[in-house]
């Protein structure tokens, strides 16, 4: 009996204990942070030149992925080699607001995903390595290789459980809860080794570039 009543007693201290704490975190807001807006990205990454204009989503598709900043734009090299690359960035996920996983956009918007693995991306210049995602996608005769991963606050991972994680320390150890979605398709033209190592190329190209956009 007693140890039932220090249970519940030890319980209601962590709940009280825990609303305290999201009380003062409420309270406190986001810190800020200071940071340039996509559009600014560079229109050269490396060997990768801006290929016509950004894409502006209709106003339906923005209302869904609720980004408070975003670039959708194409990349080609001289050899022709093109890439589409997009980065979702989110303030703050406080509100609910968060990444939207291909996983569940892609799928919704009648691409099928298969193959799924993971790679390493070696910035270029030096930076430290990271996992992304890498997936097979198809819709009709469309064919292309998806790579992506989660970026926010110094951190780049593959996976959205630790980006999720990742967030909610920060959102109390740093008052931060501010990140971004980076994502890189390339149509599979030859062999889907080529449009990996495309894909590869420009992820190491451009992320080294990002801290900018999407501050660490």
């Amino acid at each position: 009996m007693k140890t039932k009543q220090m249970r519940f007693w030890i319980l209601l201290g962590v709940l009280l204990f825990g609303g305290a704490v999201m009380n003062v975190w409420l309270q406190t807001g986001e810190a800020h942070v200071e940071r340039q807006e996509l559009k600014q990205f560079p229109a050269t990454v490396g060997e990768w030149k801006q290929y016509g204009v950004d894409t502006r989503f209709d106003k339906e598709t923005e209302r869904v992925l609720r980004a408070d900043d975003y670039l959708a734009r194409d990349y080609v090299t001289a050899d022709g080699r093109v890439a589409n690359f997009y980065v979702g960035y989110y303030a703050s996920q406080r509100t609910g607001a968060t990444y939207h996983s291909p996983l569940n956009c892609l799928p919704g918007s009648g691409w099928a995903m298969t193959d799924p693995s993971r790679l390493t991306v070696t910035p270029v210049g030096g930076g430290a390595p990271f996992e992304a995602n890498r997936y097979i996608i198809q819709k009709g005769n469309s064919k292309q290789l998806l790579v992506y991963w989660y970026q926010g606050r110094g951190r780049s991972v593959a996976s959205e459980y630790w980006g999720k994680l990742y967030t909610v320390i920060d959102s109390l150890r740093r008052r931060r809860s501010d990140g971004a979605m980076v994502r890189v398709m390339v149509p599979v033209v030859g062999s889907e080794e080529a449009a990996l190592e495309t894909a590869k190329n420009l992820a190491a190209q451009a992320a080294p570039q990002l801290a900018a956009y999407v501050p660490d």
